[in-house]
């Protein structure tokens, strides 16, 4: 069984999508990458992106990572923020701790393609 189908398949997205978009947007580090976004797209977008990622049938046909986060200027820390509440909303909805790292490992490898801005540590 996929973790997609595990989870509850695209309710469950729909439902994981809509509070993890919630918490972010609440997350004042945050909210400025969103700004002028629309918001119903990059819903859907993610939600066929996570279903992709998780062995739905979805097919995902957006931007590649490292496209569609060019020039935001991401920070690491940004993006442990958002993967802070990625976890929060599905420990929120009953996700087992085992399906939730799953997830975690399927996403980690994203973080090259989505960090691009220089670690604080090497700045100048």
């Amino acid at each position: 069984m996929s973790i997609y189908d595990s989870i509850g398949g695209a309710p469950a997205v729909h439902a994981a999508v809509d509070d993890f978009y919630a918490r972010v947007l609440a997350d004042a580090r945050l909210t400025p990458f969103f700004t002028g976004t629309d918001l119903p797209r990059l819903k859907a977008h993610q939600r066929a992106f996570i279903a992709a990622a998780i062995g739905g049938p979805e097919i995902f046909t957006g931007r590649d990572m490292a496209a569609a986060h060019a020039g935001l200027g991401i920070a690491d820390g940004d993006f442990d923020a958002v993967v802070g509440h990625l976890v929060g909303t599905l420990t929120a909805l009953g996700v087992p701790e085992h399906t939730i790292g799953q997830i975690g490992e399927a996403l980690a490898p994203l973080r090259g393609d989505i960090v691009t801005a220089p670690r604080a540590d090497m700045a100048g």
